[in-house]
């Protein structure tokens, strides 16, 4: 039997693993002083602001936290003021800060689990946590100088963090969030998204690749089809969350072998107050037909972490994931 770390590793390459990759079992994510330190630790029904200044709030019912970006609430209400307005939090942290995050790493077999830096809300989700989703997308037309140079400095930063964490940690695989769509579109061009979040992206996954990380997650649980091109080029090795209306099967058959997708059960279809073991059985036999015995493919829930909206539900699925490796790997 394959460790879990190889049969991610053959399922990469389509190779032979002998069953599928349960959800997020690969990846052993440990969190880090910078990430805790830019915070907020916020739990449902909160409003805390984070190191960078931005309000967030996680409403009651609702799979995760977000930000308030209207009226005064808005951290960056003029892009050509960022230099002025933004303070980057902290990159670099003492041994001794960093020693209780090294004790839960410290537990982890680095045979079988790919020890794993996260970094969440990315270079887009940053533009728009700053100064709200319509002025981001409105300055991209009218200030594109102003924001290809704030999303430069964002890179940069984000490569700081990262000395940090590799220094550190010295980790297998990297999970990435920066959500780039809706349910049915992206939210920039193909052209757009090439010219302002590409090379950035470029940069912050080449150097983390450089520096021994293996393996490349990237979260972004929306349609994104049409910018696959792009995350291949910025060396995305496995893109979680993307959602049915991607149409899956053509992806994996167009690029399978340049990148795996993890995902096809949409949470907003499997993780609601109805689940079953039924229905989850269901939608997952019918991803795996129809990828070609689930090729190039992690077959798994849409949600940007190990977790549910609904109790149990995630673990259903990996109850089922369990009985059809039994059925499909004789």
């Amino acid at each position: 039997m394959l460790t879990i770390k190889d049969n991610l590793r053959e399922t990469l390459k389509g190779g032979k693993p002998d069953r599928f990759v349960n959800q997020y079992e690969y990846l052993a994510m440990v969190v880090d002083p910078i990430t805790a330190n830019i915070g907020p630790n916020i739990k449902p029904g909160e409003t805390k602001t984070n190191a960078w200044g931005v309000k967030i709030c996680f409403q009651e019912g609702t799979p995760g936290p977000f930000p308030v970006c209207e009226g005064e609430d808005k951290l960056l209400k003029d892009v050509t003021q960022w230099r002025e307005v933004l303070k980057a939090p902290r990159t670099t942290f003492t041994d001794e800060e960093w020693a209780p995050f090294l004790a839960m790493a410290d537990q982890i077999d680095r045979n079988e689990y790919f020890v794993t830096a996260c970094v969440y809300t990315g270079i887009f989700e940053k533009l728009h946590y700053f100064m709200g989703m319509e002025d981001a997308m409105m300055n991209f037309y009218e200030e594109p100088e102003e924001m290809a140079a704030l999303i430069d400095w964002l890179a940069d930063w984000e490569i700081e963090c990262a000395k940090d964490i590799i220094k550190h940690l010295k980790p297998d695989a990297l999970f990435h969030h920066d959500d780039w769509g809706s349910q049915r579109s992206t939210f920039l061009s193909p052209a757009m998204f090439e010219e302002f979040i590409e090379p950035a992206y470029k940069k912050i996954y080449g150097f983390w690749k450089e520096n021994g990380v293996e393996v490349i997650v990237h979260h972004s649980d929306s349609y994104g089809a049409t910018l696959v091109p792009s995350m291949i080029r910025m060396g995305i090795d496995v893109w979680q969350g993307a959602v049915s209306d991607n149409n899956i099967p053509e992806i994996l058959k167009q690029y399978g072998g340049q990148i795996t997708i993890q995902g096809g059960l949409d949470n907003g279809k499997y993780d609601t107050p109805d689940w079953s073991h039924e229905k989850i059985r269901a939608g997952l036999v019918e991803l795996i037909e129809a990828t070609d015995g689930a090729k190039y493919l992690i077959p798994a829930m849409t949600m940007g972490g190990p977790e549910s909206t609904y109790p149990g539900e995630y673990e259903a699925v990996t109850e089922e994931l369990i009985k059809l490796s039994g059925e499909y790997f004789k």
